[in-house]
């Protein structure tokens, strides 16, 4: 099968931004959405779905595109999360994103957008199911977005350990699970998410 092109990007002016998030499903820490605008002389071999792309793959592409590509992260937070519920701290995150590139002097033609939903902002977008398997430029957003939020619990790992967040980077497994209910939640549990609320402890 073949992988992402620009296919979905070429109807459209320049520039396309190329959008899509990490950490809609964990139990802990935070949503990290990116926006991606590709050099189209300069894209770095081998992008992909990040979830095809091991750890070592997606790390090794995210430097060599935020050498090549103007890259913009937006993140929302556990206690964003749980005021204002996933799905619009996920829209936060991506309205994040595009509104970091706008700091590189980036204004976006069009966006297009990993999903079926689309944050409320003024830009002119479209949402593509299964977009980070099909366009390159989403492509490119998954892999940022996923590295990114990776290294961010990674770190988290190391300030609160025994969730096992450096594996499971803070995915319901049923090993966080376990700890979850043997050591209750940590300040980075998202409290809105069932498992977390069931195990609530005081800490």
């Amino acid at each position: 099968m073949a992988g992402p092109s620009f296919k979905l990007e070429r109807p459209h002016p320049d520039p396309v931004i190329g959008v899509d998030e990490a950490g809609r499903g964990p139990l802990a820490g935070p949503v990290v959405a990116a926006a991606v605008l590709l050099n189209r002389r300069k894209v770095p071999k081998g992008i992909n779905d990040s979830k095809k792309l091991c750890a070592k793959r997606r790390e090794d592409l995210c430097a060599a595109l935020r050498l090549v590509a103007t890259v913009g992260v937006g993140i929302a937070t556990v206690e964003e999360i749980d005021r204002i519920n996933i799905y619009h701290a996920t829209m936060l995150a991506m309205t994040r994103a595009v509104e970091a590139l706008a700091e590189h002097g980036v204004a976006p033609a069009m966006i297009l957008v990993a999903g079926n939903a689309l944050p409320k902002w003024h830009h002119v977008a479209t949402a593509i199911v299964s977009g980070d398997a099909l366009c390159l430029s989403i492509a490119a957003a998954s892999i940022i977005a996923k590295h990114e939020r990776d290294t961010m619990m990674l770190e988290y790992d190391r300030a609160h350990p025994g969730y096992g967040w450096a594996s499971n980077k803070g995915y319901g497994t049923v090993d966080h699970r376990a700890a979850l209910m043997r050591l209750g939640p940590s300040p980075l549990h998202r409290r809105s998410f069932a498992p977390v609320a069931q195990a609530s402890l005081p800490f």
